[in-house]
Formats: structure tokens, C-alpha cells, sequence
């Protein structure tokens, strides 16, 4: 059900929703006319939401970039790894290169902190353990997968650092408090003026959804950050673009 609201629907889809179930609010609630006191906390509030919103949401955009960023430097890594394995035997070759589908599957699909994390941890395994004619190219891969932990880490860090419960809590009283405002003032009997407070509790509401997206990372944006890792898999290790 998470994935079907989260995903499934486009944000177009939520705009018009939202648009016509506050049109009707609008037309539907009583009307209050407030006074000087009421309308000072009604901009004090929308003061402070805005404040308190806009760094939320640009400190999850910058999450955002950041993913993407990381991703491409660890896909760039591993497509440097692969490269040095032409060389192997083709049965080792084949092996390790069987390895790294399974670690970029892998991360393709769970999209979480320390994802693949079994499976890198048996590609490292592998190169410690091994011992054969090809030694000082297995020692070398197993240096670019310990440099490569920074990548992972970064990663695992960025996937993390959602929205926390509590600033949640502080963003919805301060959202809630300002569409009852824009749903319940007295604007007079022009229609123009209740479809401009339509218009402003669903443009209020999209920016709340949009920042859920954005923390879930269900958002359109967040999805091509794991591209890189598909087009690895996609062309064979030839491209990360």
C-alpha cells in the first residue's frame, strides 16, 4: 500500500486530487472573519513554516545530488575494477565478473543502507583468501575494493539521513495550522478569491508530499541515482552513461 501512494501515483495526479478536495472545502466550511490578534498568529505561523520547510527540503534535494554523485564515483570505480580483470584467466575473470552482477543486483533492487553489503563482503573474502598465479592483480583489485568503501560508506550515509519523526511532527502542526487558516478566513463572496485559497492549501499540501517523496526517495529525481549501476550491468561493463 506504501509503494502504491508512494510510487504509483504521479504528482499530477495528486495536485488535481488535492485541488478539488479543497475547492469543495472551501465552499463547504464556514467562513470566520478573524481578528487583528488571530491574524498576526496566522502569520507569525506561516512565517515559521516557511522557514522551517525550506532548508528540509533543500537539504533533501542536496541528498539527492549527493546519491547521485556517489553513485556515479562508485560505478566509475567498479567499471575500473572490471577493467582490470581482462587479463585474468577466463575462468576467474568470469567469476569475479559473476560477483559483481550479484553486488550490483543487488544494490539495484534493496536501495537501503549497506546495500550489498553480503555480497561485497565475499568479493573481499574471495581476494584475501586467494592464492595462485595471479597474486599481485587479485592484490590490486582487493586495494580498489577497500578504497572503495569510502564510496560505500557515503552511500550508506546518504541513504540514511531521512526526515527524522519529530521535525515531522513540527512541519505538519505548522502545516495544518496554516491550511485551517486559509480554508476557514472570510474573504468576501467573490468566487475568484475562494479558488485562490483552493489553490494555495493544495499548493501547501504538494510541497508536504513532495517532501515525503523526497525522504523515501520514491521521488522521480531519486530514482536515477542507481542508474549507473544498471547501465554497468546493461552494457557489460563497457559504460556507466
Amino acid at each position: 500500500m506504501r509503494q502504491f501512494f508512494l510510487i504509483r501515483i504521479r504528482l499530477t495526479t495528486y495536485f488535481m486530487f488535492f485541488l478539488l478536495l479543497f475547492l469543495v472545502l472551501v465552499f463547504v466550511l464556514p467562513k470566520t472573519t478573524f481578528s487583528s490578534g488571530a491574524l498576526t498568529l496566522f502569520s507569525v505561523n506561516s512565517f515559521l513554516y516557511g522557514f522551517y520547510l525550506a532548508p528540509i527540503l533543500t537539504s533533501q534535494k542536496a541528498r539527492i545530488d549527493d546519491l547521485h554523485r556517489t553513485a556515479r564515483s562508485e560505478a566509475n570505480a567498479i567499471f575500473e575494477m572490471a577493467l582490470s580483470l581482462k587479463n585474468l584467466p577466463t575462468e576467474l575473470r568470469n567469476g569475479l565478473q559473476t560477483a559483481f552482477d550479484d553486488y550490483l543486483k543487488t544494490c539495484s533492487k534493496q536501495r537501503r543502507p549497506g546495500q550489498g553489503e553480503k555480497q561485497y563482503e565475499s568479493l573481499i573474502g574471495f581476494c584475501v583468501s586467494y592464492s595462485g598465479d595471479n597474486e599481485a592483480e587479485i592484490k590490486s583489485l582487493l586495494e580498489k575494493l577497500v578504497k572503495n568503501q569510502q564510496n560505500r560508506t557515503q552511500f550508506s550515509m546518504l541513504l540514511a539521513n531521512k526526515i527524522f519523526s519529530h521535525e515531522w511532527i513540527i512541519m505538519l502542526v505548522l502545516y495544518g495550522i496554516t491550511t485551517g487558516f486559509i480554508l476557514t478566513i472570510k474573504t468576501g463572496d467573490e468566487v475568484i478569491y475562494r479558488i485562490i485559497a483552493g489553490l494555495l492549501a493544495a499548493g501547501l499540501t504538494m510541497l508536504v508530499v513532495i517532501v515525503v517523496k523526497l525522504s523515501t526517495l520514491t521521488h522521480k529525481r531519486a530514482h536515477d541515482a542507481w542508474k549507473p549501476y544498471q547501465r554497468l550491468l546493461q552494457t557489460r561493463y563497457y559504460s556507466i552513461d
